[in-house]
């Protein structure tokens, strides 16, 4: 099972995010991202957009490790475009696997969560930097291809992936 081999044999949950995670998944998104600022601020709105926004973190032994941000698209629909908002791995754990699990079994967790309204998943939409290496973590965990770029959108050009009928 991977997550109890990426962190030699330590158990990782995944669970949804609190209010009183706040500060340290913070400190996972100013690592992460650091041309974004206010990052309480940020993590906080998008807590509070509950159930629009479903947050989940990554723990370990009870240190967040990453966290990730899935968008209902276009209203409460039976059958949901979801996007990948945002997924952050703190530096010094990427690379061992955790934005995989992370990605799978809080996916897990939003399907359980939109069967509770008799709701399916459709698509997932991820968007990102051209440049960014996770392309391939999108393509290999979600099936995501690259439908489109728009140039110069934010710091960069900017990729909208899609993986259809997941």
């Amino acid at each position: 099972m991977l997550e109890n081999s990426v962190m030699d044999n330590k158990t990782m949950s995944i669970r949804i995010m609190a209010e009183s995670d706040i500060e340290n998944v913070a400190k996972a998104h100013e690592l992460a991202f650091s041309r974004q600022t206010l990052s309480k601020e940020w993590l906080t709105c998008a807590l509070n957009a509950y159930p629009r926004n479903l947050c989940y973190l990554i723990e370990v032994e009870n240190q967040v490790l990453g966290y990730i941000i899935w968008g209902q698209k276009s209203g409460f629909r039976p059958e949901v475009v979801l996007e990948l908002e945002q997924i952050a791995v703190l530096p010094s754990y990427q690379g061992q696997g955790i934005g995989q699990v992370l990605i799978t079994r809080s996916l897990d967790l939003v399907r359980e969560h939109l069967a509770l309204r008799e709701a399916r998943l459709k698509h997932i939409l991820v968007s990102t930097r051209a440049d960014n290496h996770a392309q391939s973590l999108y393509k290999k965990v979600l099936g995501a291809k690259v439908e489109a770029t728009i140039e110069n959108l934010f710091s960069a050009d900017e990729v909208y992936m899609v993986a259809r009928n997941v």
